[in-house]
């Protein structure tokens, strides 16, 4: 599928629709978003000068689904879609249940364990992370709008969709998110191989954030500064380091069975 994000800007008390929405755009995308029950799909926006067959299937799939249709002209469209070479005139807005933004979350259901993004920039690193710690119950997944692969096509391919409905943290930066998270009472812990405490005997709290650094420079400066203790995955022969998503399953997978283990 090919996604993108709307452009508005929000504050940290007003979402964005790219903070409660995944945009779908294309032809071919958005009746395969229309045709799927399990998604929720706000609108549809197309584009007023789209006519013919194309724009008729698309009408009707919405009517089908009782979406609502607005037009737009054609340059709206393309801003909205963040794509203007393959949007094709239309986008879908799919409600993404479990994504809010971080303040609100910390304001209201604090989730045990999160993971903070910090400049991880590929994007099947990113959608793989996102499955990963889907599947392991981590409560919250800090994706920042800025040093981040943000959701888009090759991103959702990874994560085989789970990128719709993982529970998505939304913050302008991972410095803004490392304040936030240690001013709400996380503990913060970064990976690196060299840390002398590994992953396995390491205490966790009951709020704990663990940073993952981006593919070449690793943890930010900001958000470093900020960690308060470093942790290692133990590795044999001449292995160095995992790639980050490898990292991170191995972590959220420790921290699965930590929790079992504790409620057995």
């Amino acid at each position: 599928m090919l996604l993108g994000v709307h452009d508005a800007q929000s504050s940290p008390e007003q979402p964005s629709p790219k903070d409660r929405f995944v945009t779908v755009y294309g032809r071919k995308p958005v009746l395969e978003v229309l045709a799927d029950d399990d998604l929720q799909v706000d609108k549809v926006i197309l584009a007023d000068t789209a006519r013919g067959a194309a724009a008729g299937e698309i009408l009707s799939a919405a009517r089908d689904r009782g979406v609502v249709v607005q037009r737009a002209s054609a340059h709206r469209v393309k801003v909205l879609a963040g794509n203007g070479k393959q949007d094709q005139g239309v986008l879908a807005d799919v409600v993404a249940p479990r994504m809010r933004l971080l303040t609100e979350a910390l304001r209201t259901r604090p989730p045990r364990t999160v993971l903070v993004l910090d400049g991880i920039t590929t994007p099947a690193n990113v959608g793989m992370i996102l499955r990963t710690a889907t599947a392991a119950g981590i409560g919250g997944i800090v994706l920042p709008r800025r040093g981040v692969a943000g959701i888009d096509p090759l991103v959702i391919k990874a994560s085989a969709g789970v990128a719709f409905r993982a529970p998505v943290l939304r913050v302008p930066t991972a410095t803004e998110a490392a304040t936030a998270l240690r001013g709400a009472g996380y503990r913060l812990f970064g990976l690196d191989g060299t840390a002398r405490r590994s992953v396995f005997t390491a205490t966790v709290p009951d709020r704990a954030a663990f940073v993952l650094g981006g593919e070449t420079a690793g943890v930010s400066d900001g958000v470093r500064s900020q960690i308060q203790e470093w942790l290692a995955i133990p590795m044999a022969g001449e292995v160095e380091s995992l790639n980050v998503a490898s990292a991170a399953a191995v972590l959220c997978f420790e921290l699965l069975r930590r929790h079992q283990a504790a409620a057995s």
